[in-house]
């Protein structure tokens, strides 16, 4: 068994870094389209966070609706107006006038 000639190591080591360029190529290229994947992610989760942001805005600014619909629903001319509303009371000065029946 003798040694190999030097025309068949030149074209080993070229098939070898053939091989290796191609494994790399490969590897490059599948980190690229995971890159890809994690960019398109993290814009989904972007848009997602804006629209709960949006959606806490909303219930911050009911909660303060809410708060002052409280205040107001202990004053007397909200009482008033329920009375008035539901119940057909009126103040004593006041005068009602009722439309008339019209019988056609």
């Amino acid at each position: 068994m003798g040694r190999v000639p030097a025309f068949r190591q030149k074209n080993n080591h070229k098939l070898s870094c053939l091989c290796i360029s191609i494994v790399l190529m490969m590897l490059l290229g599948v980190i690229a389209a995971d890159g890809i994947k994690l960019l398109n992610k993290q814009n989904d989760y972007q848009e997602r966070i804006a629209e709960l942001q949006a959606k806490i805005d909303e219930e911050n600014q009911r909660t303060i609706d809410l708060d002052e619909f409280e205040k107001y629903t202990k004053t007397r001319k909200y009482a008033e107006e329920i009375a008035e509303d539901k119940l057909g009371l009126v103040h004593d000065d006041e005068i009602i006038f009722k439309p008339e029946k019209d019988d056609n």
